[in-house]
């Protein structure tokens, strides 16, 4: 029942992510224009598509489940971005995390190389997994996610999201 539960859970979240695609592809923006660096040039890409299959936790435990996660980001001028994840946590609870951020190209001059830092509001820690993130409030709680990226091309890149004590989550994106 979990599985089904699960299954429903991403194939509305798949859903939802290419209706918003949709609707700011008809509109300028997606994301609120004070995130925008005011007269900063346009962005190469309107956005990008990550998918997460795997998630390496630094402490086993019997009740991890697979992390498998889905998000949609729109690039902002300035280097700016926001975005939506939606995601099975660790312990195989829907969830959603909805963040703005910055990137940071051509890390230690490299132009492959790239660092982002998101932050924002998760949902989806709750009874009996409530006390596995901190300051979480019923099910929700602030979250800061730094990651680091290499560009395959320049449309794909791999990337690696830090997780504070919890891990290492691996992910491919793909620019639009």
């Amino acid at each position: 029942m979990q599985a089904t539960h699960i299954s429903r859970f991403f194939l509305m979240a798949c859903l939802s992510a290419c209706a918003s695609l949709a609707q700011a592809q008809t509109s300028n923006r997606y994301c609120p224009d004070f995130l925008s660096v005011k007269g900063a040039p346009e962005p190469a890409h309107r956005g990008e598509f990550t998918f997460s299959p795997y998630t390496h936790h630094w402490n086993h435990s019997a009740e991890h489940k697979p992390v498998v996660l889905v998000a949609i980001d729109e690039q902002l001028p300035g280097d700016r971005l926001c975005g939506v994840s939606f995601f099975s946590n660790s312990f195989g609870q829907p969830s959603l995390y909805v963040y703005a951020g910055l990137q940071y190209n051509k890390l230690l001059g490299a132009p492959e190389l790239f660092a982002k830092v998101t932050a924002g509001l998760m949902y989806g820690y709750v009874a009996p997994y409530e006390d596995k993130v901190p300051l979480n409030h019923k099910g929700f709680n602030p979250a800061i996610i730094p990651s680091l990226g290499y560009k395959l091309t320049q449309h794909d890149s791999v990337q690696v999201k830090f997780l504070g004590s919890a891990g290492l989550m691996f992910s491919y994106g793909r620019q639009f």
